[in-house]
């Protein structure tokens, strides 16, 4: 008989392979390889994403992977800005390559209709062999000059988000640095060739990606593993690994597959106080995503809203205001739960600020339910 898991279990069990239940003490790289990246568009929420899940966390030494070309940040699922290891961005490339042409032409087919793709990417490839980092504006003007009538937007995103594989440099991406976006080819910038598509027809890149993806993600419905990737075709590579794999029901008798002996624990563990930064895929990585939040708040993290975790659910949202951390409830806290998310956020404070203080305001109304002040926050201060 396949074994049932609750949504709580299912809840303990994310937050295990997200490392939410318990920080890790693992390098740094090694955690961006475990959650199969972290969402980057926006350049500085993977440091907080990794504050919450590594012990004693340098942002440093994520800046430094970032300088030494260890991991880098591109176009990859779901056509949105990845910090992967480069490792990762050679291996995975080839495969979301269909996809994230058919992304861009679903949002540009109308004006580049006219064009040949395929002229339309050797000819970003010709551009870019220089080595000269580029903006995609740029890139865009200097194709506009063979494809005027597209205008540069639509070409320029072409040839970045999905014809060539393509890195953005560092500064941007750096700890607590500014600086556009410049970019430069993916085999250029890491002097290796990205993996090409199995010429036998086989997909060792799914079959891993789906091995990957459960690691860090499971257990969960092959819905929730397209959710993740955004890839088509990934039907042959479970079917392969199925034998590998353990089956489960959910509460609506829905089959999770799983790794046989990935973490799963008990549903009563208690699980702490965690600040999520802003797109995290902790929440993005599912398809159904009721195991970590309420579907009335669902499209809190596609907004971008950086949301925090009391007892593994989603419980508000938070934000940097006037250099506090200010938490604003999504429904009502306990004094426990208003005491435990304060610490952590005096935490957050002291990282986000180097030190230099450890402000927290907490709003004393859920959202929604009064606008807020400064009279409506609880603050604490610095201690």
């Amino acid at each position: 008989m396949t074994t049932r898991l609750s949504t709580r279990a299912l809840n303990r069990a994310t937050l295990a392979r997200q490392l939410l239940l318990a920080r890790a003490g693992i390098p740094v790289i090694d955690a961006v390889a475990h959650l199969c990246g972290l969402q980057a568009q926006e350049p500085q929420e993977p440091y907080a994403g990794l504050w919450s899940r590594l012990h004693a966390f340098d942002p440093a030494a994520l800046s430094a992977l970032l300088v030494d070309r260890r991991v880098v940040r591109t176009h990859l699922m779901r056509r949105t800005i990845h910090l992967v290891t480069a490792d990762d961005a050679l291996a995975w490339r080839s495969r979301h390559d269909p996809t994230l042409r058919q992304k861009v032409l679903g949002a540009y087919g109308k004006e580049l209709a006219a064009v040949d793709i395929d002229e339309l990417a050797a000819a970003g490839r010709e551009l870019m062999a220089d080595g000269e980092p580029r903006s995609m504006a740029a890139i865009g003007r200097a194709l506009a000059e063979r494809w005027p009538a597209p205008g540069p937007r639509p070409l320029g995103e072409a040839v970045v988000a999905a014809l060539v594989p393509m890195v953005q440099l560092p500064p941007r991406g750096l700890w607590r640095s500014g600086g556009g976006v410049r970019n430069a080819p993916l085999t250029l910038w890491l002097g290796r060739e990205v993996e090409p598509p199995e010429a036998d027809g086989g997909d060792t890149t799914g079959e891993d990606l789906v091995r990957r993806y459960l690691a860090a993600f499971g257990p969960a419905t092959t819905a929730d593993l397209r959710a993740w990737c955004g890839l088509a075709g990934l039907s042959g590579a479970v079917r392969a690994v199925r034998d590998e794999l353990a089956a489960f029901r959910d509460d609506r008798n829905r089959e999770l597959l799983d790794l046989p002996d990935a973490p799963r624990p008990d549903p009563d563990t208690p699980a702490p106080v965690r600040f999520l930064p802003a797109f995290d895929n902790a929440i993005l990585g599912y398809d159904d995503r009721s195991r970590i939040v309420d579907d009335e708040h669902r499209g809190l993290s596609v907004a971008g809203e950086r949301v925090v975790l009391v007892d593994g659910r989603v419980a508000a949202t938070w934000t940097v205001r006037e250099g506090a951390v200010a938490v604003t409830p999504l429904r009502r806290f306990s004094r426990s739960d208003r005491a435990a998310v304060a610490d952590e956020g005096r935490e957050l404070a002291r990282f986000l600020s180097g030190g230099e203080q450890a402000r927290v305001a907490v709003a004393a109304s859920p959202r929604g339910q009064r606008v807020l002040s400064r009279t409506t926050m609880w603050a604490l201060g610095a201690s």
